[in-house]
């Protein structure tokens, strides 16, 4: 698929050289940090030096203040306590730290995690009736709760409280809760609006703790759990996010938790975790306990304290991890099946497929294939209890939230963010479905949004690449959405001999260009223009920088994102 190389607008050339001159930099990192806001000597240091301190007060959170009375007014009263959470990895850690750090201190409680199939997302009445059954009057719940208006009202029936600590947006009403925790209220001046559930469940904890004069430190160490659920919610890694991430980082890297060690030893790597290593790693082994079988398994091991229980839980999620694997290939491969053998599926500027015997658990992997793919938004529909469950994602710069706002007649239930959501409807809306999201798509999509485009941030000469340049450029981690990894250009360059392929469609080369050192090079997917790469003929490439560990040498490589020839 060809993609559109978009260069970012040049910064002003005299805010380029005097932040440069301030910070001592390469110009081209003075222009990075202006694009992420970045003005002066003093922000630059806020930036390259997370500090704990960086983090806002809890309670500057609407209902902060009542969440904490009323979880202080159940421990004096010795009531019982639910930790609710969804089966996702936002939703896992986050029942993983809040029951974590409440369990050592208090042992009136439990937590629960509804059943992805017979319950599905969110507060379920099931749940609910879960808790007046076992005489709970409190539920914690975390990355859900803030559309369940009508769920909450049937527990306030029940005499059961909740504290909603949610990071969705908001619907018009805001559910009857002792509390309900969601930057995104529109009533809520909480300075930093992007936290993953985890973090609002963080938040809570950071409340309580300075309130009770607990020590900061006690719910730090939970701050891999944290960083976990930044990577794999893809939220933000900006502000606050910035700084849980990358103090988690560092305890995930130095001093994980049992039950992350064990899970990072099933995953085969132990040590040098980035953003992107979690989401591809860790991530999926989290998720496939909810997806095949039961999230609970997730929770038991990130709270495990015994190593031995908890090499039988990650045993048991790499297992299942090994099954999601071959239900998400199968499904990818029928769906492609599907569109590719329908030119009017091909020619729409949506995709929606489904099939009722579609595994449920990877719907939302699937569509994220098909997006790579087709590029365009794509929603996977299998058939659940009686409705259809629904797994939407969308492409750069399109609101799929707002498309299915326009489709919500036709749905049940739906929720999620701008490139992510879940949905459901009844089974005969399907075809209805179908057309009424492409009519929604087609009117409100630009056709530069349906052409995947490779970011650029500043063009970059090769000889100004060397190890002072790489360390500041590490400094920028971590990387993820808001802070992505520098993509750089570099236009004329020449190959050093003959390019070789690896695997079935990589390229390995090494450019230069005059007066600059040779630059090792790996493209990825890129095997069709190895007959276009010639000794002697430049060419344009676009790239990120890191460094190669080879038996114990360190290099730095060009990760390559696209090839220009003339």
């Amino acid at each position: 698929m060809n993609k559109r190389w978009a260069v970012r607008q040049k910064a002003d050339h005299d805010e380029v050289k005097s932040l440069a001159e301030a910070l001592n930099i390469n110009p081209v990192l003075s222009h990075l940090l202006l694009s992420r806001g970045i003005h002066n000597y003093d922000e630059a240091r806020y930036f390259f030096r997370p500090d704990i301190r960086h983090l806002h007060d809890p309670f500057l959170m609407a209902g902060m203040e009542q969440a904490v009375e009323r979880i202080e007014l159940a421990i004096a009263g010795n009531e019982k306590i639910l930790i609710y959470g969804d089966y996702d990895v936002d939703g896992t850690t986050a029942v993983s730290l809040v029951y974590g750090f409440f369990k050592e201190r208090y042992d009136n409680l439990e937590y629960y995690i509804p059943d992805r199939y017979t319950e599905g997302y969110g507060i379920s009445t099931q749940g609910i009736d879960y808790a007046a059954a076992n005489g709970f009057s409190l539920i914690i719940a975390l990355d859900c709760g803030i559309k369940s208006i009508d769920k909450v009202d049937y527990a306030n029936t029940l005499n059961i409280d909740f504290i909603i600590c949610d990071h969705h947006t908001c619907g018009d009403t805001i559910p009857a809760a002792v509390a309900v925790l969601d930057p995104k209220r529109p009533d809520c001046g909480y300075p930093y609006k992007e936290l993953s559930g985890c973090g609002v469940g963080f938040k809570l904890l950071q409340a309580y703790a300075e309130k009770n004069d607990i020590p900061f430190e006690e719910i730090f160490r939970f701050v891999d759990l944290v960083a976990i659920s930044i990577a794999c919610d893809i939220v933000q890694i900006t502000g606050e996010n910035r700084v849980l991430a990358y103090f988690g980082l560092q305890k995930l890297n130095n001093e994980p938790c049992t039950g992350i060690k064990i899970l990072m030893e099933v995953a085969g790597r132990s040590a040098n975790y980035s953003i992107a290593d979690i989401v591809f790693t860790l991530g999926p082994r989290i998720n496939a306990a909810g997806r095949i079988d039961d999230a609970k398994h997730a929770v038991q091991l990130l709270i495990a304290c015994d190593e031995a229980d908890a090499r039988e839980k990650g045993a048991l999620i790499n297992i299942k991890n090994t099954e999601r694997k071959g239900h998400d290939l199968q499904i990818t491969d029928e769906a492609l099946s599907m569109i590719g053998a329908s030119e009017a599926m091909i020619n729409r500027k949506s995709t929606v497929v489904f099939n009722e015997s579609w595994h449920k658990g990877v719907i939302g992997i699937v569509a994220s294939r098909l997006t790579e793919k087709y590029y365009r938004p794509t929603v996977v529909l299998t058939r659940s209890n009686g409705h259809v469950a629904g797994s939407a994602r969308s492409v750069l710069g399109y609101d799929l939230y707002e498309a299915l706002c326009g489709c919500s007649d036709l749905l049940l239930q739906f929720g999620g963010h701008k490139y992510a959501a879940g949905l459901t409807m009844k089974p005969e809306n399907v075809e209805a479905f179908v057309e009424k999201f492409e009519e929604v798509v087609s009117a409100s999509i630009t056709a530069e949004q349906l052409i995947q485009q490779i970011e650029i941030d500043a063009e970059l000469e090769l000889k100004d690449i060397d190890g002072k340049f790489f360390r500041v450029l590490n400094q920028f981690a971590p990387f993820g959405p808001g802070n992505m990894s520098p993509v750089f250009l570099s236009k004329n360059v020449y190959v050093n001999g003959t390019p070789g392929l690896v695997g079935s469609n990589h390229i390995k080369m090494s450019i230069s260009q005059p007066g600059s050192a040779w630059f090792d090079c790996i493209a990825f997917n890129h095997g069709e223009c190895l007959h276009q790469i010639r000794p002697g003929v430049p060419f344009d490439v676009c790239y990120s920088i890191e460094e190669n560990v080879w038996r114990d040498k360190r290099s730095l490589q060009l990760n390559i994102k696209g090839i220009r020839c003339y």
